[in-house]
């Protein structure tokens, strides 16, 4: 048994579990992964892409962090496109297109290179309890696992269903079995569980497709990368491409909505709201006459292809029809139908900050589990329990980021405190703090705080200390040195800038709408001539662009999230019985006794409890303290 005992366990190799096994592991603990199938790490099971809007932002935190997402996505790139361009840096969103193969290749090198991490290959079946106390876990083989901690990554697995219009199977994804047995465990132990459902879209042979008849979007034409250490930026890239569909393909869906399983009973389980099926939208968008549809490569050496934005879960021959009807599809062969999976989730009010469950010490919950979707909100989660984990383990306080630190921040604080009743996908509007949060600053956010547990590694640090030190000189220069109206006229003009009639400080024609540091660089000749530093990255000057062009409004951001920090140092003691005060409303009580909330910040922000009784509670909680000492 000695040689099957473990500091933690982490059950599921997915995107969750795999970020939660590095993390326990580079930290120290002796971990062990556990999966169905090792040639299947962090398996993109729907969309070849990391990153996108608010999805980009978290990639780049759990880089800063110390996790491994930012530097696969990176390794294993086919093209990089910043989203958001025309709008403000706020929305500014990283994504890669993806070679499906080489991202799990390069998380399983990844991992297999990590210390201190060991891997079994088989189906946890339950865990190991005696009493009320976990110790560890039990397989499909009838082998015991011992550990201290346990974390939870089960994806679509538990109890999984997968429906191909009247046909179902069991499954967590297409040709892999479900996982049964904890769910019905976990409930005999107190948790509540529910339902959900998420889709994914048939994959084609892109041999037999037509892209002559569909827009190109061609990546970046300098594009950047996820991490600040790992490769050097792309230099060949894969085009996606677009192309529509029409009243013709909606004709063919709607005749036959009746074997959808979502509208005629057989699926009863909420789905994405923000990724709606094309049977949705037909549905719920009745007047649109067309749809998006990005055809999207599966990597450098295959010829199948994604088609993003046509998730569906019809019968193969109804698929096959209206696919075949959309433009540049006429020919269209399929390599597999797409499918809608049903799957287990238990609603995250149940577990602390840390991700914790409140029921059982040492049992973590993390990814699709807690009734989120997207990889890279599950990768999120599993970094922040692996990180946990390891601190239960080693009887450290959690590590809990807060909404003003990170995206990450905002994801768990939503889920414990609101709980959610359809899969939780991570939006810019769902930040409060989304200036402060932008893709650039993660590293100078979170590095930090990486490097100060153990995980960030001294050369990440390094970097971030050199594109610090780099883009503080180039704010002071442009606070500093001068442009000419003889420099800087014909370059504003092209921008539909007002010229300036005399010299000015760089800095402030840089605020103006639709001016570029970078541009201003090149023209202003006594700015270039005395900067010490001829060689600035790119990087550096944008974020010095960002500052300056924002300074005002991160220094209200800043004030805001000042406010909501103080009511968030404020513990609610784990006792605290809000049903005996009287003077909270009755509603509020209630809410407050279900969520058990850590922080005076945390209940503020539980959806129904009154801002009036977020004042009487911070009394009695300063009265219960003061009466303790």
């Amino acid at each position: 048994m000695e040689s099957r005992t473990y500091d933690i366990i982490i059950v599921g190799g997915g995107h969750a579990g795999c970020e939660a096994a590095a993390a326990a592991a580079n930290l120290g603990s002796k971990t062990l992964l556990i999966t169905m199938d090792m040639t299947k790490f962090a398996q993109m099971s729907c969309n070849p892409a990391m990153g996108g809007v608010a999805k980009g932002q978290i990639v780049r935190e759990i880089d800063a962090l110390g996790g491994y997402s930012g530097l696969v996505s990176d390794y294993s790139a086919v093209q990089f496109r910043m989203l958001n361009r025309s709008k403000g840096p706020a929305m500014w969103s990283p994504r890669t297109q993806n070679d499906r193969t080489l991202f799990t290749l390069k998380w399983r090198e990844m991992l297999e290179h990590t210390d201190n991490l060991s891997f079994w290959q088989d189906s946890v079946t339950s865990l190991w309890m005696e009493g009320d106390r976990l110790k560890g876990v039990e397989t499909s083989l009838g082998l015991r696992f011992r550990s201290k901690c346990v974390v939870l990554t089960s994806g679509t697995f538990m109890n999984g269903l997968i429906h191909v219009g009247p046909k179902m199977l069991g499954g967590g994804r297409m040709g892999e079995k479900a996982s049964t047995g904890i769910t019905e465990q976990l409930l005999g132990l107190g948790f509540e569980s529910g339902r959900m459902k998420t889709g994914t879209p048939p994959r084609m042979d892109g041999r037999s497709l037509d892209y002559t008849k569909m827009e190109v979007q061609v990546g970046d034409k300098d594009p950047f990368k996820f991490s600040f250490l790992g490769p050097v930026r792309l230099r060949d890239q894969l085009n996606c491409h677009i192309t529509y569909t029409d009243p013709q393909v909606h004709e063919v869906i709607a005749e036959s909505i009746d074997q959808s399983p979502m509208y005629n009973g057989q699926i009863d389980s909420v789905g994405p709201r923000y990724c709606p099926s094309i049977e949705d939208k037909i549905h719920r968008f009745a007047d649109k006459s067309r749809h998006q549809i990005f055809v999207e490569p599966e990597g450098w050496n295959t010829h199948e292809v994604y088609v993003n934005g046509f998730s569906t879960s019809l019968p193969f021959e109804v698929q096959e029809k209206a696919i075949r009807m959309i433009s540049g599809f006429e020919n269209a062969v399929m390599f597999r139908p797409g499918y809608a999976i049903e799957y287990d989730y238990f609603p995250p009010t149940q577990l602390k900050m840390s991700l914790e469950t409140k029921l059982v010490d040492g049992l973590f919950f993390a990814g699709q589990i807690n009734g989120t979707t997207g990889y890279e909100e599950a990768a999120a989660q599993g970094l922040m329990a692996g990180i946990n984990a390891h601190r239960v383990v080693t009887d450290q306080e959690a590590l809990v980021l807060t909404r003003k630190d990170a995206y990450i921040g905002v994801l768990i604080d939503d889920l414990i405190t609101k709980g959610t009743d359809e899969p939780y996908r991570m939006f810019t509007s769902r930040a409060e703090y989304r200036i402060t949060l932008r893709q650039d600053s993660a590293a100078e956010r979170l590095t930090p705080i990486g490097h100060a547990i153990g995980l960030a590694s001294d050369e990440r640090l390094r970097a971030l200390t050199k594109h610090t030190a780099q883009r503080d000189a180039v704010i002071k220069a442009l606070n500093k040195y001068a442009i000419t109206p003889e420099e800087a006229n014909g370059y504003l003009e092209e921008q539909g800038s007002k010229p300036i009639n005399q010299q000015v400080k760089i800095a402030t024609v840089l605020t103006r709408p639709n001016v570029a540091t970078e541009e201003l660089i090149k023209l202003a000749d006594d700015y270039v001539t005395h900067m010490d530093d001829k060689v600035i990255s790119r990087e550096a000057i944008e974020s010095a662009e960002i500052i300056l062009k924002y300074e005002g409004y991160l220094r209200r951001e800043n004030e805001m999230a000042q406010k909501m920090l103080n009511m968030d140092r404020m513990k609610i003691p784990t006792d605290f019985d809000y049903r005996a005060h009287a003077a909270i409303s009755f509603e509020s009580r209630d809410k407050l006794s279900q969520v058990r909330p850590e922080n005076l910040g945390q209940a503020s922000r539980i959806p129904g409890v009154k801002p009036v009784d977020i004042s009487v509670l911070m009394v009695a909680i300063e009265r219960s303290v003061s009466h303790e000492t």
